[in-house]
């Protein structure tokens, strides 16, 4: 009966487990006595494998471990914060409380491949970012403590300071583990956008070469970031950030299919203004471009001739030292269909005509964003502060017009894209994508994921009743979905569905992760009830739809069925894909288990302990079930 029964996965995923299950069923002579032959995999790769006693790449202490920190499950989970959302019932849009390596986690499950765009604008390591430990079960006050981000009066300090000797280090087994578990969200056609600085920039290419591949690098965006320079800096005047981009996978070539795929940009009005029909073409309006080559005479002598103006009869020869571009026959190709333009009164050099309606609607972008182009930090702190006029609610936010073209390069505004940010910070990515939507009636939907990093109580944030970023980051949504609610309606969504990350709400999955346990502590454990007295029956549905790989958006409500207190998550189309019965206090009747099953949902989900140690009416149940085909849950 147990293979009629499926048991809610107490962790997220094991990626070594999982990899090693992979490996055997690619190369099943690689598993032998249930271990991977290192030796045997070296032999069938043969010439593919490097030399171990040379090896390129990036290095740094603390590394290995860093790769131990992605790979190890948690049985962490989120606990849905109904009071300091908005449109619970209605939103696709999530905002996650809590240190993002272990939120990475928990989105394996559900978010696995399905991620589009990922914007992150990491710590840039300049002596004063605080670097992140991985042990979210310290509690909040300990984490801070540890990490130095605070002192006893909840005000900010150095905590990475290039004293400490492992300065670089340090920076590095934070990030890494944290893009190995995001390269996994994204889909086969997604990217991810990195902003750095000259601190990091040198070390987190090479170290995004690694995770996502060097044939997949996409560019290296320089991105003005100022109006003007500093006089009083040391040396030079920084005045340009970096973005990196890479796909998760990269296209061959112009023509693959597969891969992503990167959007044109719209043609401004002065890029358009610039065709004309000065001579009347029927082809429309044209520019005109240069017809010579970076070639001399000498290299090409085929490339320097005399082209003749049809109409006058005039002899032209272009410079010795830049040739034509074409040769002769496919030049008087372009003459004998007007394609070559000798100035209004035919006595120009010629120049080759190129038509509007020949040319793509998009621009290629460029590596090199201006502040015109995509924002400065200037503007980005006016925006704030437009948005904020009672307090300065943040010093160094990105500006929302450069997301903006992320997310013109990256999303569609007809796709049900998804946006990752788990550097929210000011959240200025949810900005973004909310004011595009409003643009462009999209349905791109955001996944924002911060630590509540104390704001400090003699700030300006706590001053105004705001104690964490997270708590700031939230109201920074609210006010600009308020701000645009005049001008979309539905269904445009202008929500966010908030959770905060919290350890197990079942007290056996928590501990059994906690502790080595001898057969007795086993026994003990088994005793116990499954979930924790203060949990309620959202807590204990979100933790185990997450677990069993639903998303954060799911249509739940409360219903009564049989007299039993249930809960319904509905598909799309409105049928029931989950009824869960969470309450182990009262042992369900067969008679009102049946009328569960009646509902025919896709999946019953119903509490261990509710069964009370009655095995007869649990497999009652699964054999109803199994009668009409729905799946049996436990947890």
């Amino acid at each position: 009966m147990t293979d009629e029964i499926h048991e809610t996965p107490s962790t997220t995923p094991n990626f070594q487990t999982e990899l090693a299950v992979q490996l055997a069923d690619l190369i099943p002579e690689t598993i032998a006595d249930g271990k991977v032959d290192v030796e045997k995999l070296k032999e069938l790769l043969n010439g593919d494998v490097a030399d171990s006693s040379e090896r390129f790449g990036l290095f740094w202490p603390g590394k290995k471990r860093a790769l131990r920190a992605a790979q190890e499950p948690t049985t962490a989970t989120l606990k849905p914060d109904f009071e300091n959302s908005k449109d619970w019932d209605t939103t696709e849009n999530v905002f996650i409380e809590g240190d993002n390596l272990e939120v990475l986690k928990i989105l394996q499950k559900h978010y696995h491949a399905k991620i589009k765009l990922i914007y992150i604008d990491p710590p840039y390591n300049t002596g004063k970012d605080f670097v992140y430990p991985d042990n979210y079960k310290e509690g909040l006050d300990t984490y801070l403590e540890w990490t130095r981000q605070v002192n006893e009066e909840g005000k900010k300090v150095s905590t990475n300071a290039e004293t400490e000797g492992r300065y670089h280090s340090n920076w590095l087994n934070m990030m890494y583990p944290r893009l190995k578990l995001a390269r996994n969200l994204l889909t086969d056609d997604g990217v991810i956008f990195i902003s750095i600085d000259d601190n990091e920039q040198d070390n987190l290419r090479k170290l995004c070469n690694e995770i996502f591949g060097e044939a997949n690098f996409i560019a290296q965006i320089v991105w003005q970031k100022k109006q003007s320079p500093q006089n009083d800096a040391t040396y030079m005047s920084a005045m340009h950030d970096y973005v990196l981009v890479y796909a998760r996978r990269s296209k061959a070539d112009k023509s693959d299919p597969e891969g992503f795929a990167m959007n044109k940009l719209a043609r401004t009005a002065a890029q358009e203004e610039k065709f004309k029909n000065v001579d009347d073409d029927p082809r429309g309006p044209w520019i005109s471009i240069d017809l010579t080559s970076n070639k001399n005479a000498s290299e090409r002598p085929n490339l320097y001739y005399p082209v003749i103006n049809p109409a006058t009869g005039r002899e032209i020869l272009p410079n010795r030292e830049t040739v034509w571009r074409y040769e002769r026959s496919s030049m008087q190709r372009l003459i004998d269909e007007n394609r070559i333009w000798f100035g209004r009164n035919d006595e120009g050099f010629p120049r080759q005509k190129r038509f509007r309606s020949e040319i793509d609607d998009g621009v290629t972008p460029s590596t090199w964003w201006t502040r015109d182009f995509a924002g400065d930090n200037q503007q980005a702190r006016r925006g704030i502060r437009k948005l904020f006029p009672d307090f300065d609610a943040f010093s160094t936010p990105k500006p929302v017009s450069l997301v903006k073209r992320i997310l013109d390069l990256a999303t569609s505004a007809d796709a049900d894209d998804i946006v990752l940010d788990f550097f929210s910070g000011s959240a200025t990515t949810a900005h973004a994508v909310l004011e595009k939507n409003a643009e462009d009636s999209g349905r791109r939907r955001f996944v924002m994921v911060q630590l509540p990093e104390p704001t400090g109580d003699n700030s300006e944030p706590g001053r105004a009743g705001y104690p964490t970023i997270s708590s700031v980051s939230r109201e920074r949504i609210r006010r600009v979905a308020n701000s645009l609610t005049e001008l979309v309606g539905p269904p445009t969504d202008l929500g966010f569905r908030a959770y905060t990350l919290a350890d197990s709400n079942f007290s056996k999955w928590r501990l059994s992760s906690d502790v080595e346990e001898d057969a007795l502590q086993q026994h003990l454990l088994s005793l116990r009830d499954s979930a924790t007295d203060d949990a309620s029956a959202d807590d204990l549905l979100t933790e185990i739809l997450i677990k069993q790989g639903y998303s954060l958006s799911e249509a739940v409500s409360p219903a009564e069925i049989g007299g039993l207190d249930v809960r319904l998550v509905r598909d799309r189309d409105g049928d029931i894909a989950v009824l869960a019965y969470l309450n182990e206090h009262v042992k369900p009747t067969l008679e009102q288990l049946r009328a569960l099953v009646d509902e025919s949902p896709t999946r019953i989900i119903v509490l261990e302990d509710a069964f009370q140690g009655d095995d007869e009416l649990k497999t009652n149940l699964a054999q109803l079930a199994k009668s009409k085909g729905i799946e049996l849950w436990t947890a």
